[in-house]
């Protein structure tokens, strides 16, 4: 039984990294007053990029640069769309999404000539799990022991940096003077204008801090969750992250507790596929994969009008003259 606890936390935290990563991003931009509603756009392309660059060149390292440089190549079209020509700045997300499916379908088929999939990676071109200090040397101590050699140790590089990232975004936004300025254009753009401070500049930081987070969580579900790219294979994750950032109401903490809870569903519905029910069979895998979009919309329809946005969050600012 404490194997089986430990190994679904462990794949819990697996699952919830590229969750992290995204809500973080659509924390930067709509704190900054930025609608993202393209994060599983950029996801994708990020996850294609990265596992296109990888399976070429051997090295997950440039890959996840590449990612990085592809989602923010989209996350910028979206600033200018929603910040330089003031557009309809869920039109502009929706639009990303679908600008990334077909592209990366398309691109995948006319590169690789898989049926829009890449080539299975080698094992340069994947993140593999990082044996921390100690771990074998505790692996006989019980309980923490155990679980520093379970599940804290031989996650993969994107899973650590992800956690790693709430801690440093809390305190970004909360203690430095970029932070409560970002903070500041989100909730009242026409006071942080005032002060001479541009309003443009720091919301496209925004989305270009978005844009980067983005490109490592696509990176993470094709080279280390997977080993290569297949045909829309975020899955729905962004709009999972969007779902936790709004439970989370934009604040690092409950979202990575949101996001942690969302990877546990995932890890418990993986292990559900096959277990005998009685009177049904073998759990239907269908329903095993819908759990956590099922979640998403029972919690989203339970929580989501007490939870409160920031105030100029989609609204373009016009600056006075």
């Amino acid at each position: 039984m404490e194997e089986l606890v430990l190994s679904m936390l462990a794949a819990t935290l697996r699952t919830a990294a590229p969750l992290i990563l995204a809500a973080l991003a659509g924390l930067f931009t709509e704190r900054s007053g930025i609608v993202d509603v393209g994060l599983e756009g950029k996801m994708l392309v990020g996850a294609f990029a990265a596992a296109a660059t990888a399976a070429v060149t051997g090295d997950v390292l440039l890959g996840l640069l590449v990612a990085m440089a592809a989602s923010l190549a989209l996350g910028l079209v979206h600033g200018w769309a929603c910040i330089t020509l003031r557009g309809n700045q869920v039109v502009s997300g929706m639009a990303i999404n679908i600008l990334a499916s077909g592209l990366t379908a398309v691109l995948a088929l006319a590169w690789f000539r898989q049926g829009g999939q890449t080539p299975p990676l080698p094992a340069s071109g994947r993140f593999l799990g990082i044996a921390l200090p100690g771990a074998a040397a505790l692996a006989d101590v019980p309980v923490l022991g155990r679980f520093y050699a379970v599940v804290v140790s031989g996650q993969t590089l994107p899973t650590y940096l992800a956690l790693l990232l709430v801690p440093l975004s809390a305190w970004v936004l909360g203690r430095t003077r970029f932070g409560l300025r970002l903070r500041a254009a989100g909730e009242n753009p026409a006071a942080v204008d005032t002060a001479g401070i541009s309003v443009s500049g720091l919301r496209y930081a925004g989305v270009v801090i978005a844009a980067l987070l983005c490109g490592i969580a696509g990176a993470t579900i094709a080279t280390a969750q997977g080993a290569g790219f297949v045909r829309d294979m975020v899955a729905g994750r962004g709009f999972i992250a969007l779902a936790a950032l709004i439970l989370g109401k934009w604040r690092p903490w409950p979202i990575l507790l949101t996001c942690l809870g969302f990877g546990l569903l995932d890890a418990v519905a993986i292990r559900l596929q096959g277990v005998p029910v009685p009177l049904i069979g073998s759990f239907p895998v269908q329903a095993v994969q819908a759990l956590p979009y099922l979640l998403t919309v029972i919690l989203l329809a339970g929580f989501v009008g007490r939870s409160v946005p920031p105030k100029a969050s989609g609204t373009p600012y016009v600056k006075e003259r």
